[in-house]
């Protein structure tokens, strides 16, 4: 028992955003049925495989069913019916439009459900000009603006390491429903969720993009303190080739680190501008450069510093934390969410049209 049980939702969305959303739904109890085409999501034939099923796909469908329509065909048309008519929640991911040509656009559903909470996850919304313009992740980040600054000061953007977009989407989309079932619980019906990746993303922009929010100069990384131009909050070279992080520019921080490397004198520059630290940049990518990565860790170790080495995903998670947090288990990424007194155990994605 979760705290979503009995909760029921008719899935029809692949790859990320919907999948993401659905998946922290069946993580609490609700009962969701994932509608695939005849094909199945893509993501199933997405590599590395642990005991035949996709790792990628086993982590965004655990715990969920499957069912196999053609939604297409007169058949498979009907059986959707018969799930929305019973479920709680309905989530589509398809382009704009798409949805209603098949016939279960909101109006339609909302008349045969009018508890339903119906959730539409796209690139850029169902309206606007870019409603119809295909996109995955990335494409978002770069019309957001959240791509040129994703590089090395003065350098060229690079491909960003995680989709915050479609992550961005999918906590949106949890949220937004579950404030829209609890709505229900007052008014008695359902609602409509036009979800965006774009919209969802824009709003985390607050803390870079400033000046450009009330119509100045677009942030350059160079010039922005938490973007490389704050020398603790900056990644380094270590002798072996390897990189460490200092991820806190609080003067606490530059206090202990520069004393205990013995340059009191070089602290005022902590507090210096983005731009204007160019002596302690030199002197921290001087001093890193020096010693090996794990070298520094154990240096570190009696040091009350925002430092971190930069571990790749096979160090990360054979960190003793993940174990003893219980965070990774046959292969799976626990939830985050865990409430107290309530254990929580790996469990299965659906094979295809497993119900």
């Amino acid at each position: 028992m979760g705290k979503l049980s009995g909760i029921k939702v008719v899935d029809l969305t692949q790859f990320l955003p919907g999948p993401m959303m659905t998946l922290m739904m069946a993580d609490q109890g609700a009962d969701v049925l994932k509608v695939e085409p005849p094909a199945g999501d893509p993501a199933r034939e997405m590599a590395p495989f642990k005991d035949g099923q996709s790792v990628w796909f086993r982590n965004l469908n655990r715990g969920k069913r499957s069912m196999v329509l053609d939604l297409k065909s007169e058949a498979g048309r009907a059986r959707l019916w018969q799930e929305i008519e019973s479920a709680d929640v309905f989530a589509e991911g398809f382009r704009p439009g798409v949805i209603a040509r098949l016939g279960f656009g909101y109006e339609a559903v909302a008349a045969r459900n009018p508890r339903l909470v119906y959730c539409s996850i796209s690139a850029f919304g169902q309206q606007g000009a870019l409603a119809h313009h295909p996109a995955h992740d990335m494409a978002v980040q770069a019309l957001a603006g959240f791509l040129s600054v994703n590089n090395a000061p003065g350098g060229p953007p690079v491909v960003p390491g995680v989709p915050s977009a479609d992550a961005a989407a999918g906590l949106t989309a949890l949220s937004a429903v579950l404030m829209a079932l609890i709505g229900r619980e007052r008014t008695g019906r359902g609602d409509y969720l036009d979800i965006a990746m774009f919209d969802s993303l824009l709003p985390w922009c607050a803390h870079i993009a400033g000046e450009a929010i009330i119509g100045g100069a677009p942030p350059r990384s160079e010039g922005q303190r938490s973007l490389g131009g704050a020398a603790f909050y900056q990644v380094y070279g270590t002798k072996d080739g390897r990189h460490v992080a200092l991820g806190g520019r609080e003067e606490k921080f530059v206090v202990n680190l520069l004393t205990a490397l013995g340059r009191p004198d070089l602290i005022p520059l902590g507090s210096a501008r983005a731009g204007e630290q160019g002596v302690l940049f030199r002197f921290l990518r001087e001093t890193f450069a020096t010693r090996t990565r794990d070298e520094w860790v154990r240096w570190f170790a009696d040091k009350d510093v925002a430092f971190a080495p930069v571990l790749d995903f096979r160090e990360a998670l054979d960190q003793p934390h993940v174990a003893e947090r219980g965070l990774l288990k046959d292969g799976q990424i626990a939830p985050a969410v865990r409430f107290a007194g309530e254990d929580w155990s790996p469990r299965g994605a659906p094979e295809l049209g497993q119900c």
